[in-house]
């Protein structure tokens, strides 16, 4: 046992018991139902003209959704050695070669899972739980109502990631439907003011990188964004959730910046970049490379290929027309690309279209969620069915299973939108 983990494992401790000590590790309310109000499966309704993988029944369908979840946790979800009881914690684990690692984006999108596998898990509300818990006893150093982007964090501090936050705080309005307490309706809350405080730009209107970001200042500022955090339909419950109308304008802000984007810099594709630069005059354009991560950092690359899903989300569950076209426009390029294979979908590409070198694998990271999206295309049944069989049972790592995961929630007919109150 090395010197740094005694000292990380002493700093566990300390801040177990203040945050305890503080109230901010939620316990399990007494009055709330141990009962799933929306147990797994949950048949929506989505929009008018949405189409489903239509070569397997739906039961087989719920089926795969079970059985990839099984795998799923049994891969990813760890408890938290040392707690036990009302104070039991749980993480999801950023991958088999990092597995002493959590970020805060796999907490939310573990957090989400659960919520909406309630029903066919009877411990998905322990495991819930346990994973709030843990979120709350690591908060980021920038907001306390946030939490901090990676476990364990390095010497130089834990700021927030706003994807990760934004999760969190959907799953919590997702738990409080789903049991119906108002405990977790009060923690969303909480979550969407803090993001509201320190991760929305005053003047941008547009979704910080995180809340270390000075929203004036010289190198990152608030109008620097990343499209993966645009995210309309969780913008649409936090504003049912709170009656706080900055949501709808952040949700209008990142509908039409999406589009501006797809119509002034890849006209072609409809693809998106992992980093964008909104100009205050309005105009836009992709980030330079190694802006915040890499050389693709302008490139729909391994931040950016979850935007298709996001976008589609938000067509399907609120009907929304301007996230649906954004969708279908990426969609319908990618169908034209690989020829209606989606085998020969590869990792990454420029905003052009051409490939990015050494990116050849065929990850479902970047099928999944041009799959939901696809449910966007009438004409598109066929297409949809071999994206479906392509990830359907195909496992990869951390990051790759949990989008896919969520992807085949959507996919199945499964995913749903909190209401944002409990009765």
């Amino acid at each position: 046992m090395t010197a740094d983990f005694i000292g990380q494992l002493a700093r566990v401790i300390v801040f177990t018991g203040a945050w305890m000590a503080s109230g901010l590790i939620p316990a399990v309310a007494a009055q709330a139902s141990e009962t799933a109000m929306r147990p797994f499966p949950q048949h929506q309704a989505y929009a008018q003209g949405a189409i489903l993988p239509s070569r397997w029944s739906a039961a087989e369908r719920d089926a795969d959704v079970r059985a990839f979840y099984r795998q799923w946790k049994a891969d990813y979800v760890r408890k938290v050695a040392g707690t036990t009881g009302d104070n039991v914690q749980y993480r999801v684990t950023f991958g088999h070669d990092q597995p002493d690692r959590t970020v805060s984006e796999g907490q939310g999108y573990g957090m989400i899972i659960m919520a909406v596998m309630a029903g066919a898990d009877p411990d998905a509300k322990d495991l819930f739980d346990g994973m709030w818990r843990f979120a709350r006893h690591w908060p980021s150093d920038g907001d306390s109502r946030l939490m901090g982007w990676q476990i364990l964090p390095d010497a130089k501090g834990n700021d927030s990631a706003f994807d990760g936050d934004a999760d969190i705080a959907f799953a919590l309005l997702l738990a409080a439907d789903q049991w119906q307490d108002p405990a977790y309706l009060q923690g969303a809350r909480d979550v969407i003011a803090g993001m509201a405080e320190s991760t929305i730009g005053p003047n941008s209107l547009l979704p910080l990188l995180g809340d270390w970001v000075d929203p004036r200042g010289a190198e990152y500022d608030q109008w620097g964004t990343r499209p993966s955090d645009f995210m309309p339909g969780h913008f649409a419950a936090f504003g049912r959730a709170t009656g706080n109308p900055l949501w709808a304008q952040v949700r209008e802000r990142v509908l039409d910046v999406a589009s501006a984007l797809q119509n002034g810099v890849s006209p072609r594709t409809g693809l998106l970049p992992d980093f964008a630069i909104v100009e205050p005059d309005g105009l836009v354009h992709a980030a330079p490379p190694n802006y915040l991560e890499g050389d693709y950092d302008g490139a729909y690359y391994f931040n950016a290929a979850r935007v298709p899903w996001r976008m589609a989300s938000d067509a399907l569950l609120e009907n929304d027309a301007q996230a649906a076209k954004i969708a279908r426009r990426m969609a319908a390029w990618m169908r034209t690309r690989v020829k209606g294979d989606p085998d020969k979908i590869q990792s990454g590409y420029l905003l052009s279209g051409l490939p990015l070198p050494y990116e050849s694998e065929n990850s479902t990271l970047f099928v999944a969620p041009m799959a939901v999206a696809s449910m966007l295309l009438p004409d598109g049944q066929d297409w949809l069915n071999d994206m479906y069989a392509n990830i359907r049972d195909r496992h990869m790592d951390y990051y790759e299973d949990t989008v896919t995961l969520l992807c085949l929630l959507v996919l199945s007919g499964n995913f749903w939108a909190p209401s944002g109150a409990v009765d």
